[in-house]
């Protein structure tokens, strides 16, 4: 069958269109029928196995030989209360959630012919999760129909919108993952809002939020088993159907198939699964797209598994594996109380990433890119380039004095200007040495991150690439966390050597592995993306793990604020700014030739890669100096540059300082807005920004969805 990227990955043998009818034939054979039985019961057994060794796992002293004992009658009453109330609902969720995700990746992976495609990049599990942290934060206490309804429809709203978006994953891998990522972005950035604002009411769902198993009781686990259970053998009973859509649309229809209800219905029932799986456990990241691939990569093997009915069953295995392997990996590696306090979901999602990254590897060039220098390409006249940056510079002028003045305490310019002539009160003296901080990290680092996107956009030739997708900005925030952690009460400026030397890895590790026959801007994005989630787990794990009831530093820190900054921290970005801005300006012309193609920068003599390696290694420099000022903040390196192609044309001599006034005024408005809209409490300019940046890059997406 062909998995929507039979020309584009290099697709093992077997996964070619008519694979599933070749497999049918061939399973007839005796040969076959026992290699596909033994396939299924060698997956049962490892299941078992697995169960079994989670069960004898935990923080209480219960092992094998006392679970053993329960079974021959001569256990105690302590062994049978740890069992029947901890360790067997948690494997038994693991069962069930392993199974639901797998089931309703397969079947979203089929619907979109795209292996990539998941509950995950399709926004399911955000949708579901946003709409469990809305009704903790309104102090409902729903029964778990209800619950289970309400994540349903969260779910569904998200996949529908990011389905329609990439037109049904018809448009490719990279646009569904990317449609998927911004609007799991937009759904996270509403959820750590709801968290931050409401810390009493949604208190653990921090750690919740990344998927775990764990289980007070079996009451979740015995309501959702006979639903999910459901959903499977429907979803299986349907799976035929998938078989023939496989065939491509044209010969669906010609063959009686109604493809759009086919659709509809197995969208439904994977939404369903997914949902329930969020209810019980929360969103464990990234089953649903490494079980199916697992499934996909042994039904190459195997004649006849490539067939729904029996693909979809083994996908379930494969889920049930990876995350039962996930808990026992985790309590395995790190025993007692610790173990409870990591999410399981940090271990699927990095299983996933992995996946993600190596199937991204084996993405074949799609033909000629779109280059960036064509977007928004309408040449503008030097008056308007003039009005253009004079308005802007405005703006950040006004923006400066806006937010020194506003916040929980109105100022007035005779206090300002009284606090610089060192003749204020101390009450002023004390606001405005807090405050202007704050607003100067802001405006550089908006400087800095709208820099980052517009090299990046040029290098990746992508309009919809920035330095968050590509993983940078989620790199560099491991650095700093990792630094903070090692080091407890370190310096900014080795705060900012982590935050450097995480973005260095991380860009390093991203441009290697897109680098194979060829840096492509699709694989470079993909890639990008599955090592940025990788990173979002590692931080989680790093959380948790040294501090895991200081959640709402953790959620501070990962959405962005300028809370607490300090002129130590500012000097870090202005440096890297006075730095490295005048070698953009060197390679502005260089930057113009490289947005266009390959061939075209060599035949006027530029040496593309080294110009190339030097372009994306500012972009990790600019983008960690601002996470070390402003923490992680999305968005304003894709809007950024986007925006000033629009307003001054394709020409980088003109678009890199616009982009820069960009970045600063957009991030100085949400610091601003973030510390005023609703004082004293406040909101993380990062939040901001997502919440404005997301639909924006959306829209882009859906502008686009014809020219795909």
């Amino acid at each position: 069958m062909s998995l929507g990227l039979d020309e584009q990955v290099d697709a093992p043998a077997g996964a070619r269109p008519g694979g599933a009818t070749t497999a049918a034939a061939a399973v007839r054979r005796p040969a076959d029928r026992v290699l596909l039985t033994a396939v299924f019961v060698l997956a049962t057994v490892l299941v078992a196995v697995l169960a079994v060794v989670d069960l004898t796992l935990g923080t209480s002293q219960v092992g094998l030989r006392d679970l053993l004992g329960l079974i021959g009658g001569g256990g105690d009453d302590q062994t049978l209360a740890v069992l029947v109330a901890s360790r067997a609902p948690r494997v038994l969720a693991g069962l069930l959630v392993g199974a639901a995700l797998g089931v309703s990746g397969g079947a979203l992976q089929s619907v979109a012919r795209n292996p990539l495609a998941s509950p995950d990049t399709l926004a399911v599990n955000a949708g579901a999760y946003v709409t469990v942290v809305l009704a903790a934060v309104l102090g409902i206490s729903l029964p778990f129909v209800l619950s289970g309804t309400l994540t349903f429809l969260g779910g569904l709203a998200a996949a529908t919108f990011v389905l329609a978006i990439a037109r049904g994953g018809a448009a490719g891998p990279s646009r569904l993952v990317l449609a998927g990522s911004a609007t799991m972005l937009a759904l996270s950035s509403v959820t750590y809002l709801l968290m931050i604002l409401f810390a009493q009411e949604t208190q653990g769902m921090f750690a919740w939020g990344e998927g775990t198993i764990v289980q007070s009781g079996s009451q979740k686990v015995s309501q959702a088993a006979p639903v999910v259970l459901v959903a499977l053998v429907v979803t299986v009973w349907w799976a035929r159907r998938l078989d023939v859509l496989a065939l491509g649309d044209d010969t669906a229809s010609v063959l009686g198939l109604d493809v759009r209800r086919t659709r509809l219905v197995t969208v439904l029932l994977a939404v369903l699964l997914a949902a329930l799986a969020v209810t019980v456990a929360g969103p464990v990241g990234f089953v649903g797209l490494s079980a199916p691939v697992i499934a996909r990569l042994v039904a190459a093997r195997v004649p006849g598994l490539y067939r729904h009915r029996l693909l979809l069953p083994f996908a379930a295995l494969a889920g049930c594996a990876v995350v039962l392997a996930a808990d026992v990996l985790i309590r395995l590696a790190i025993p007692a109380e610790s173990g409870v306090m990591i999410p399981t979901g940090v271990v699927t999602t990095l299983l996933g990433a992995s996946l993600m990254v190596w199937l991204a590897r084996r993405l074949r060039a799609s033909g000629p890119v779109r280059a960036t220098a064509s977007v928004g390409a309408r040449a503008a006249s030097r008056r308007r380039v003039g009005i253009v940056v004079g308005v802007l510079a405005v703006l950040a002028v006004t923006l400066l004095v806006a937010g020194t003045l506003l916040g929980d305490r109105l100022l007035l310019l005779g206090d300002v200007t009284n606090w610089l002539a060192g003749v204020s009160g101390k009450q002023v003296s004390f606001v405005l040495d807090q405050r202007m901080p704050r607003v100067l990290a802001a405006l550089l680092a908006g400087a800095a991150l709208g820099l980052a996107g517009t090299s990046v956009q040029a290098v990746a030739r992508n309009p919809l690439a920035e330095p968050g997708l590509l993983g940078i900005t989620a790199g560099a925030g491991v650095g700093a966390v990792l630094a903070l952690v090692l080091l407890p009460g370190a310096t900014i400026w080795v705060v900012s050597a982590g935050a450097v030397l995480g973005a260095l890895l991380t860009f390093g590790l991203v441009y290697g592995l897109s680098s194979r026959r060829g840096l492509s801007s699709d694989r470079l994005v993909l890639v990008g993306i599955g090592v940025s989630a990788a990173a979002s787990a590692v931080i989680t794990l790093l959380v948790v793990l040294t501090n895991p009831w200081n959640t709402t530093m953790a959620l501070t820190f990962l959405s962005g604020s300028t809370y607490g900054r300090t002129m130590a921290q500012v000097w870090p970005v202005m440096v890297a700014l006075v730095v490295l801005v005048p070698l953009l300006v060197r390679w502005r012309r260089d930057l113009d030739v490289i947005a266009l193609d390959d061939d075209l920068p060599r035949v006027l003599g530029v040496p593309l890669e080294r110009t190339r390696f030097g372009l994306l290694l500012v972009t990790a420099l600019l983008t960690a100096s601002a996470v070390s000022a402003v923490g992680v903040v999305g968005f304003v390196g894709l809007v950024a540059p986007h925006l000033a192609r629009a307003l001054v044309g394709s020409s980088h001599t003109r678009v890199v300082p616009v982009a820069a006034l960009l970045g600063a005024v957009i991030l100085s408005l949400a610091d601003t807005v973030g510390r005023t809209v609703i004082a004293p409490v406040q909101i993380p300019a990062g939040l901001v920004t997502a919440l404005i940046g997301a639909p924006y890059f959306v829209w882009l997406l859906w502008r686009s969805r014809r020219s795909a």
